[in-house]
């Protein structure tokens, strides 16, 4: 343990609100770029003549890297200095944007995507982990609201700057915004973030993250190609062996460690095990759904990318809406009546969303999308600040690492399951006849595919019946995405622990973890 004088603590605590602000920039990249890729994945599709599968792995290729990398990027931060891996992030995303920028093909754009999401690993569970050390209990909440309200406003922005960038620009200077932001971001983590760290964390264990990496790799892939091949196809079933060994490995590799990567012993503590789970079940749905909404809003309703992104504002300002409201509803309700009411709000617009058809128009949509941003906001913000509370500092890194990578696995398998059924359904629904055998298969690669042989064939009932079995396939998405949340509510309403069980339990964790130390000694 580092002791802390009054002068340090009285420094500390001037400077906190204002290292929050650097915490803010470097969560404001993350947050630009996690919906900015969206919304151009229909203008990347048409140039580099992308199909829906690969669509996806654009998409979770920085989300697979992301999800496998957080555990270690975790634990270097409290070895070696938060604040300075937290800029080593942000000048990794950097790297990765510029290759971006760069790329010929989609294997480019994939490649990007890896680095970029080995630079989003070190940034998200350190700016998470410097929290705990800065602010009190009753000041978290606050803070993480402030936190979550900085990626819901880059969520905005993205889609809106993006939009016009690909309006006057070639598709590659999405990747090129990024070097602004992360330029605001190194600044003010080297002015404003003081350093912590522990240098008695656990070391970043290297076999342990290759089984991360590589089964959760398997899994995302197998979900991806089962589609095309079929869900009883042998090479996706031997995908998913895999995937399943590789995962089984790593929690028998880390249960027996003295000093694990994975620290097991938050998972068995119910208040850090179900606010994660909620907040993993949130990312799920809201993944998925911004994985097929651009495509409905461009595709089908025919506006331009600038446009898609001024369309999903209704959802960033609910999500801005609840994330400021979230402390003093949480402060009069607690904590489980506020999560389980934000998943309910959140699965009751889902299933409203899943009535849209091809003649809804935007009202209806603008409507839905603004109640899945109050869901959200009110159900992963108090969620995670649970989440939060139950670590102790010297495990801030490593836990708040095992928290994220959860989150961002339920981001992977969102967009990929999600996804596969999204291109299921369509081509299942899609109106081929008459067109040649070469054309038909292209254009049930996806809505932006049959669109552009539509025009060139010149046929009218094509493009129709793209729109029609694209919403279809949309409403099948947003019942499951709907399915999962109500799940998550019931779960959280009967087992999440109440206020004084939430108060008593970062003792209790803290104490097991101690006792974890000794007995390793």
């Amino acid at each position: 343990m580092v002791t802390v004088t009054h002068d340090e603590a009285v420094r500390r605590d001037r400077r906190r609100w204002w290292a929050l602000g650097a915490l803010v920039a470097s969560m404001l990249v993350l947050g630009f770029d996690m919906t900015i890729l969206n919304v151009a994945l229909p203008t990347m599709a048409r140039a580099l003549g992308a199909t829906t599968g690969q669509q996806q792995w654009m998409a979770d290729a920085y989300v697979v890297v992301f999800a496998a990398l957080m555990l270690p990027a975790g634990l270097l931060g409290d070895r070696f200095g938060r604040r300075r891996m937290l800029i080593t992030g942000l000048g990794l995303f950097l790297a990765g944007s510029l290759v971006g920028a760069l790329a010929g093909g989609v294997t480019g754009v994939i490649v990007a995507r890896a680095v970029m999401g080995v630079g989003g690993a070190l940034i998200m569970p350190l700016a998470l982990s410097v929290l705990p050390s800065l602010f009190t209990p009753e000041e978290r909440t606050k803070a993480v609201g402030v936190i979550s309200a900085a990626s819901a406003l880059g969520m905005p922005l993205g889609p809106i700057i993006g939009g016009w960038l690909l309006n006057h620009f070639w598709w590659g200077s999405i990747f090129l915004i990024n070097v602004p932001m992360v330029g605001i971001g190194v600044a003010a983590c080297l002015l404003l973030l003081p350093e912590t760290s522990d240098p008695a964390a656990p070391r970043v264990d290297a076999v342990s993250t290759a089984l991360t990496a590589s089964g959760l790799g398997a899994f995302i892939y197998a979900i991806i190609e089962a589609p095309g091949r079929g869900w009883g196809d042998p090479l996706v079933l031997a995908l998913f062996a895999v995937g399943t060994v590789l995962l089984t490995g790593l929690v028998l590799r880390e249960r027996r460690a003295i000093r694990p990567m994975l620290d097991m012993t938050l998972l068995t503590q119910r208040g850090f095990l179900l606010n994660t789970i909620a907040a993993t079940l949130v990312m799920f749905v809201l993944s998925g759904l911004m994985f097929v909404l651009p495509p409905y809003l461009q595709a089908v309703l025919g506006h331009d990318a600038f446009g898609t992104g001024l369309r999903l504002l209704p959802m960033m300002g609910g999500l801005m809406i609840a994330a400021r409201g979230a402390q003093p509803v949480v402060a009069r309700f607690g904590a489980r009546a506020v999560v389980s009411a934000g998943l309910v709000a959140l699965a009751f617009a889902a299933f409203l969303g899943s009535r849209t058809t091809v003649d809804s128009g935007y009202g209806f949509t603008a409507l839905w999308l603004s109640l899945v941003g109050v869901g959200f906001g009110f159900s992963v913000v108090p969620a995670m600040d649970g989440a939060l509370a139950t670590l102790p500092k010297d495990r801030a890194g490593s836990g708040s690492g095992l928290l994220m990578t959860l989150r961002q696995v339920g981001g992977a398998i969102g967009i990929a399951l999600l996804g596969s059924l999204l291109a299921g359904a369509f081509r299942d629904r899609l109106d081929v006849t008459g067109l040649p055998g070469q054309a038909a298969h292209t254009a049930g690669d996806s809505v932006v595919a049959a669109h552009i042989v539509a025009q060139q064939a010149g046929s009218a009932h094509l493009a129709a019946s793209a729109n029609s079995a694209y919403v279809h396939g949309m409403g099948l998405v947003l019942l499951v995405c709907g399915l999962a949340a109500l799940a998550s509510a019931l779960l959280a309403a009967v087992f999440l622990p109440g206020a004084a069980a939430a108060r008593n339990e970062p003792r209790e964790v803290s104490e097991m973890v101690t006792s974890q130390a000794d007995a390793g000694q």
